[in-house]
């Protein structure tokens, strides 16, 4: 028996997810000494000091199990959002999240619905559940509210939107939202991601809390990863109807969530100084990388995130490899559904300086 035979074939024909590359591999790679990286949407400036002060701390705690229930975390998002500890669920950043919530609420005899150019790990925790779906395509980078619900059978139970979509960076206005919620059937759950949330500053834009505190049958997706700057620590959480945290509750596996990690978050949470700086600095930045890329010729999509997302003429990798030779890093799009796009993360003003000198030199 071979090694690809032990696998089960759903599993032998995915392609797992494809992360950006790290600096360091890069430097070591290339022999560059010095590399931007603008693939993974991470934080420049990096946590608030409060944060690193409380996870310096907490490391004195390492030979310990964290607090298997997060107790502490759980009760400061409630209050933090106005809900209950038993309507929020935590989890090694909001992708593991997406896996539980899929393991706890879907079987191979439902149904669920994804766009064409999204987050992948939703399509890849469906088909690891060999849950069947349906992919809607996008209509000029937004998500088409219509032709989601005619994907709607009757086994349909699970709706994934990234809001702002990840990579294109667009959102799902409020009447868009209301409408998808007031046309969906009662049984179906709505996955609304709001990773980027912090950086939104459009005015119709649909906080999923409003709908949820209404009765909708909306689970909302933050993470710690991006505003925040913990992408390394891994923690995010879900605020959703209290049966469903207990089934996330319930699959999970135990201690999934650090205590370094749960200690960090909650002094970031408390940091709201440091959030508001971060958003400040990120959306000026934003516009600024977009007035540059139009003056080029490839305007991004309207991003609402912490990135531009743009098409470029032929393979998007290819011109990832040659601006990786220059000492950046940027993200190729063809795993996210779109081959011609680059992603390119919002960094510090000398960062973002480089990426545009070196794409410059490039074009």
């Amino acid at each position: 028996m071979t090694h690809a035979q032990w696998l089960p074939e759903h599993v032998a024909r995915l392609r797992p997810y494809e992360p950006g590359k790290p600096i360091d591999e890069v430097q070591r790679e290339l022999g560059l000494p010095a590399v931007v990286k603008l693939a993974s949407n991470e934080s420049p400036y990096g946590p608030s000091p409060r944060a690193l002060a409380a996870a310096r701390q907490a490391l004195q705690e390492a030979h310990r199990y964290p607090d298997a229930g997060g107790y502490y975390l759980r009760a400061d998002l409630a209050r933090y959002h106005g809900v209950s500890s038993q309507e929020i669920a935590l989890g090694a950043g909001s992708t593991e999240l997406v896996q539980l919530l899929v393991t706890a609420l879907l079987t191979p005899d439902d149904h669920a619905i994804v766009v064409d150019v999204t987050f992948p790990m939703y399509r890849l925790a469906l088909e690891v559940g060999r849950v069947p779906y349906t992919v809607v395509p996008l209509r000029d980078g937004r998500y088409d509210v219509e032709s989601i619900l005619r994907a709607v059978r009757p086994n349909t139970k699970m709706v994934f939107l990234a809001n702002p979509n990840n990579p294109t960076g667009t959102y799902i206005p409020r009447p868009d939202l209301e409408f998808l919620l007031e046309s969906l059937p009662a049984r179906v759950v709505v996955v609304h991601d709001e990773a980027y949330v912090h950086y939104v500053d459009c005015p119709d834009y649909p906080d999923g809390l409003t709908y949820y505190r209404r009765g909708a049958p909306v689970v909302i997706l933050r993470t710690f990863s991006k505003v925040y700057g913990l992408a390394g620590l891994r923690v995010g959480y879900a605020i959703g109807h209290p049966d469903i945290v207990r089934g996330i509750d319930t699959v999970r596996s135990p201690f999934n969530v650090s205590h370094v990690a749960q200690a960090a978050a909650r002094a970031a949470l408390a940091d709201e100084a440091y959030v508001r700086t971060v958003v400040e600095a990120t959306r000026t930045q934003r516009t600024w990388l977009t007035q540059q890329l139009t003056e080029l010729g490839w305007p991004p999509y309207p991003s609402q995130a912490n990135f531009v997302c743009f098409r470029v003429e032929g393979d998007a990798r290819a011109w990832s490899d040659r601006l990786l030779r220059e000492g950046v890093i940027v993200r190729p799009l063809g795993f996210f559904g779109l081959p011609t796009g680059l992603r390119v993360t919002v960094g510090r003003p000398e960062d973002n300086i480089s990426f545009i000198d070196k794409l410059k030199k490039l074009i």
